[in-house]
């Protein structure tokens, strides 16, 4: 998925991006509201982890203006503030979750991914299709019974694929959710990902290429 994390704390921005990076999800970091509206009108994300109190623009305001421009990605917001009163106000402002600081980091990573499963179509937790079994939770990918260790990008285009449900996936929409923003998009990534993706998930080939048009699991 590709998510958004807007956060003042560049530590503890970088430590958020750094968790959710091991979960094989693209992340962009902003450390201002101001910067984060920015990200937001030009990228697609599926979920944005918002601190609140932001400076140049606040989170609330920032939360606002994500809800009411149509943004489709789901909000979880951040915050030091603890009483019900104030989870509640959040909540108000459009928020689809809430986690108080200080927070575990793998309860902050399971909310994500939840919330990311409903920015999008509904689909089962577990993925499966031509063989292959998928559990995003566990990141665990299995082919005809057999474990196939994968790298964080490679589980992130598979991802995707699977998501597709035999429909072809562009290399821009897997550049999209499966790199973050400072990828070049004409360093061939995608080719050489689904390459070392085809090599490990063995024979008979599964992942077919639709010339001039991307790549499907049929």
């Amino acid at each position: 998925m590709r998510v958004l994390v807007v956060e003042d704390e560049r530590l503890l921005a970088d430590a958020i991006a750094e968790w959710l990076r091991d979960e094989a999800h693209a992340v962009d970091l902003a450390h201002d509201g101001a910067s984060a509206l920015e990200r937001a009108g030009v990228n697609d994300y599926d979920v944005v982890v918002l601190d609140r109190n932001l400076p140049v623009v606040h989170g609330d305001d920032v939360c606002r203006e994500l809800v009411a421009g149509g943004a489709g990605a789901r909000v979880l917001m951040l915050t030091a503030a603890a009483e019900i009163t104030d989870r509640v106000a959040g909540l108000g402002l459009g928020a689809d979750d809430y986690l108080t600081k200080p927070f575990a980091f793998p309860e902050l990573a399971a909310r994500v991914l939840a919330l990311g499963r409903r920015s999008r179509p509904a689909a089962p937790p577990t993925l499966r299709r031509a063989g292959i079994t998928l559990d995003p939770a566990r990141r665990e990918v299995f082919r005809d019974g057999r474990y196939v260790p994968l790298a964080r990008k490679e589980f992130a285009v598979l991802t995707e694929l699977l998501r597709a449900d035999g429909a072809v996936v562009s290399a821009e929409q897997l550049l999209e959710k499966a790199w973050d923003e400072h990828a070049d998009p004409f360093t061939g990534a995608v080719r050489l990902t689904v390459l070392k993706l085809r090599r490990k998930l063995a024979e008979p080939p599964v992942i077919e290429t639709v010339k001039g048009a991307g790549y499907r699991i049929p």
